[in-house]
């Protein structure tokens, strides 16, 4: 594995717009190559680091040197590493100003007059602090994303109190739900013996064997509850998706496990629409970005 870092011109000013295109591109093409690494666009400029299997990086880049949006690409740094600075972006993305880049401690007089790939060419000892610092500024983008429902800091020590209270409340749930799920799956095992213990022997009709996978969705919904409550204990997840997913589950059990000859067709209809529109939601979920 390689880490590959160059420099380009832009042949002219990227607006916001062609910035966020030309973004979603590298990601599409770098997510399929497992590639990552990220893009640092100011003064017109191109600073871009790549890190993944040297023959696609290899690859990739030879196909940047052909591109003819921008020029004077220069290789900076191509260098062996066992793992990646960027391993959850397949492509980040920063553009900064000149200010905010003077801020940067030993390096506002790069960033002053060598912001070109000459002057990185030149000075690839700025390699090192300059990843990092956009390293740190994608962690806590992401560290800012993060959703926590019991904060365990909190200004009003009375709500501080109140959310270590809840927290010990989830732990003790999630502490039954084992034991439900341990009693469920207790009950599978009782409903196939109970079915295949019956004559005739060993043989389960169409009505067992719905029942028996009512029994296991049961089990596989339990599950999903007990996720469901220790998510209240974590902070780098909102459960909107699995609670969803949850749903979809139960409902579609009910469904599996339907007498349609002693149901009215309203009620059918009804849970066959609750179906639908709970499949539409998850969909659109897991399709976006």
């Amino acid at each position: 594995m390689i880490r590959l870092t160059y420099a380009s011109t832009a042949l002219k000013e990227w607006s916001p717009e062609e910035l966020l295109d030309l973004l979603k591109e590298c990601r599409t093409n770098n997510g399929v190559k497992n590639i990552t690494g990220i893009l640092l666009y100011a003064k017109g400029t191109f600073f871009q680091v790549l890190e993944g299997d040297e023959a696609t990086v290899n690859s990739l880049y030879a196909m940047i040197e052909k591109d003819k949006r921008h020029k004077d690409v220069t290789l900076i740094q191509k260098e062996k590493i066992t793992e990646r600075a960027f391993p959850y972006w397949s492509m980040g993305f920063e553009k900064i100003d000149a200010r905010e880049l003077t801020k940067m401690e030993g390096l506002n007089d790069f960033f002053e007059h060598d912001f070109t790939p000459s002057g990185f060419a030149s000075h690839k000892n700025i390699i090192g602090p300059l990843l990092s610092h956009l390293r740190g500024k994608l962690v806590k983008q992401v560290a800012a994303e993060c959703h926590e429902e019991l904060p365990t800091e909190h200004e009003d020590p009375f709500i501080r109190f109140l959310h270590l209270t809840i927290r010990g409340g989830v732990k003790f749930l999630a502490l039954l739900m084992v034991g439900v799920i341990l009693l469920s799956i207790w009950d599978v095992v009782f409903t196939i013996y109970g079915k295949i213990s019956d004559p005739p022997y060993l043989v389960m009709t169409t009505n067992d064997l719905l029942e028996t996978f009512g029994a296991f969705l049961v089990v596989l919904i339990a599950i999903e509850i007990f996720i469901n409550i220790t998510l209240y204990i974590r902070s780098d997840v909102i459960p909107v998706k699995l609670v969803v997913a949850t749903a979809l589950m139960a409902i579609s059990r009910k469904v599996i496990v339907f007498d349609y000859k002693h149901l009215d067709p309203q009620y059918v209809s009804a849970s066959a629409l609750v179906v639908v529109a709970l499949g539409i939601t998850y969909m659109l979920i897991q399709k976006h970005d």
